[in-house]
């Protein structure tokens, strides 16, 4: 991985003191000193700091996927977590978790760049042109996961025409995950000024338009986007609670008990259970690796989504949400993307959401998908967004 600064003239190196964030930054993501640099460039956005995500080499892509020893039985059960913590028949001739996390931490970077937005460093998944004549989709990803979901889906619209855009929410996937108190607190609020912040930076013109799926934070995006309708020019809603009525998934009524929240928030195949709890499929290993990753690194992103959790008025939120896009508060078209295989959000839920709104809100259903539709059959959210934008 190296550092970018996009600006203006050719390449240049730094000593590595000048590239490297504070130790008392509110950075979590680990660095590599020895991977650093600074570049300029005539072809980017000016004043963009990046640092570029490697990719994985031949050689680990030709590693032996087969399970070795676990000695955390209790992830055995799931076929695609049976390497969420594996460890060598011999630890010493192969190393322990660190190694292993080693092996895998270039995963899931795809189209990926890392962002500087304020005091944070984002990561943000990009494809298409800016120059787009289908315009530019913002896709924001659901809580406990990240955008890596959306990478299938992203890559075919790019090859229609569109300019796609991903970040992975502060406190997730690869996105920096600030210790609260120290200039974010996880509050609804902060996430919206931090999303603006992001655009901005990005260049991203309005309006454009913008995909939402999930829990917390993926409610997130639609409160925003209730408060800067003027920004998106159509708006398509995947599995999201959408109604006064929604369920609260045990995962986010757990984080909300003291002590056992703290537990909870440790477990390393946390996201990659939710994803299948939703699911009537089970991740592949290869994908459960990139979900279970931030979790594995550090303690970081279990306890940010520990506090975005407990911040989070998961009832308030879906009222304002039904309240918000009734008729007579929301004018622009809405397509509900739906996978109706969700085990947390059943199809009823875009039914009754539609009758708030009929003239507005269309669905499409799709069929053997679940809580992720862009995961589990993201050829056909393609399909409907491609029509629908």
């Amino acid at each position: 991985m190296a550092w970018t600064l996009f600006s203006s003239s050719s390449t240049y190196s730094v000593p590595i003191q000048s590239a490297m964030i504070n130790k008392n930054s509110t950075n979590s993501f680990p660095f590599n000193p020895n991977h650093f640099r600074i570049t300029k460039s005539k072809s980017t956005r000016r004043g963009r700091l990046i640092r570029n995500a490697s990719s994985s080499s031949e050689e680990k892509e030709k590693e032996d996927d087969t399970p070795a020893f676990n000695p955390f039985s209790f992830v055995t059960d799931n076929p695609s977590s049976r390497s969420a913590i594996q460890l060598p028949e011999t630890p010493a001739e192969d190393g322990n978790v660190g190694q292993m996390l080693y092996r895998i931490e270039d995963k899931g970077k795809e189209y990926g760049s890392y962002i500087r937005s304020g005091k944070f460093v984002w990561f943000v998944r990009e494809t298409g042109s800016p120059e787009s004549q289908r315009g530019t989709v913002v896709f924001l990803h659901g809580a406990p996961t990240q955008s890596y979901s959306y990478r299938v889906v992203m890559s075919q619209m790019a090859d229609y025409g569109f300019h796609c855009l991903a970040p992975d929410w502060i406190g997730f996937g690869f996105s920096d995950k600030p210790q609260p108190g120290y200039g974010f607190n996880y509050t609804e609020k902060e996430y919206h000024e931090e999303l603006d912040r992001l655009l901005d930076v990005l260049e991203v013109k309005s309006p454009f338009f913008l995909v939402v799926q999930g829990f917390l934070v993926g409610t997130y995006g639609l409160t925003w986007a209730l408060k800067n309708p003027s920004r998106i020019s159509a708006l398509a809603i995947l599995n999201s609670p959408l109604t006064a009525s929604s369920p609260i998934p045990g995962l986010f009524q757990k984080l909300k008990i003291p002590l056992y929240g703290e537990f909870t928030c440790q477990n390393a195949i946390m996201a990659e259970r939710f994803i299948e709890a939703g699911s009537p499929y089970v991740l592949k290993s290869e994908k459960a690796d990139v979900y279970r990753l931030p979790y594995l690194s550090s303690g970081g992103p279990g306890f940010a989504l520990l506090e975005a959790a407990r911040k989070a008025n998961f009832q308030d939120l879906s009222r304002q949400i039904a309240a918000g896009f009734a008729s007579g508060g929301w004018d622009k078209p809405v397509l509900a993307v739906w996978g109706i295989e969700d085990k947390y959000l059943r199809q009823s839920e875009a039914e009754e959401f539609q009758k708030g709104n009929p003239d507005n809100v269309k669905i499409k259903l799709v069929e053997g998908a679940g809580h992720m539709p862009q995961e589990d059959w993201p050829e056909k959210v393609f399909d409907a967004l491609r029509v629908f934008f």
